[in-house]
């Protein structure tokens, strides 16, 4: 009885709409159809391209399809075996740097959100100054030689890892979210602090890891100016660095032959390019489903005013 009610007022209601709301909703619609498009087809662009013949991309021909597919630039990159060697320190340096932001990064935001820290508005002042300025690329290079990092393992992870803006992010989220009387609930059954972060908000948290998890992981995988700075050694550079020497090898390469070798280089060198968009940008676009639950109700975090 009260479905049908239900139905019978959502119907009254659509016939009530008059033409200027039916007119709003087509626009409404048409514009978020239009963003969607402008989004998708570049990427759907570069994916056909690197199946496409060169030529037949430059002239045009390629709009939604690939024109006749091609997988040589897919096998003139991967016959590089540098390229795995890349793609497993990108996964570890991926992995572990976005794990031991979230250690660093998510504890820091829920303290600064406790009104019973001490000192929190000069602690909160002190965080927030890095992000608007930064002590340059000289001193930083100083600073992580001083430590001893340079060419290693730990300097893609660690000299970075704390973020002023996830820090702040977070401690929006933990103030607009967890609500106190939780706090004073565990406090009455003799829970501790550590204790209350571990086992009550951390779990009412997966919004805000997934948030900081995912904006983390997408720069340190796209990451490869830093590694360019720190590391010399081949065998720990990340797969970005090591498709742009590839790249950049190929185009030097196309200076010093002429002919049909000259061509030949050249429709392969376009192809290798598409080709290490698409590879190395896949992995990262398919762990985005997984969070997406998550990342749509704490990307909202920092629009919430204190």
């Amino acid at each position: 009885m009260e479905l049908s009610i239900k139905n019978k007022f959502i119907q009254k209601t659509r016939a009530q709409k008059s033409w200027k709301d039916r007119v709003f909703d087509v626009a409404v619609y048409g514009i978020a159809i239009l963003m969607i498009l402008s989004i998708v087809y570049p990427l759907w662009f570069i994916i056909i391209a690197s199946f496409s013949n060169p030529a037949d991309v430059a002239n045009g021909n390629v709009w939604f399809w690939p024109k006749e597919w091609k997988l040589d630039g897919y096998i003139e990159l991967l016959k590089q075996d540098i390229i795995w060697r890349g793609y497993l320190n990108t996964i570890i340096y991926t992995a572990v740097g976005t794990l031991i932001a979230l250690v660093v990064n998510i504890p820091a935001g829920y303290a600064l959100s406790r009104k019973d820290l001490f000192g929190r508005k000069w602690i909160s002042i002190f965080i927030i100054i890095p992000m608007f300025i930064s002590g340059g690329l000289v001193p930083t290079y100083l600073v992580v030689k001083a430590f001893g990092l340079l060419d290693t393992f730990w300097v893609m992870v660690l000299p970075f890892a704390v973020s002023s803006f996830n820090i702040i992010i977070a401690r929006t989220f933990f103030k607009e979210s967890i609500p106190e009387t939780l706090w004073e609930a565990a406090q009455i059954d003799g829970c501790g602090t550590i204790r209350y972060f571990l086992t009550m908000v951390l779990p009412l948290s997966k919004a805000i890891l997934a948030v900081i998890g995912l904006w983390t992981a997408v720069g340190i995988w796209n990451s490869w100016f830093n590694a360019l700075i720190y590391l010399n050694n081949e065998n720990l550079q990340p797969l970005q660095l090591i498709l742009r020497r590839i790249l950049i090898s190929n185009q030097s390469l196309l200076g010093t032959t002429t002919g049909e070798l000259a061509s030949e280089l050249r429709r392969l060198s376009e192809m290798m390019k598409y080709a290490a968009i698409v590879v190395s940008t896949v992995p990262i676009m398919c762990l985005y489903p997984f969070l997406q639950k998550y990342f749509n109700q704490g990307v909202m975090v920092g629009s919430v005013k204190e």
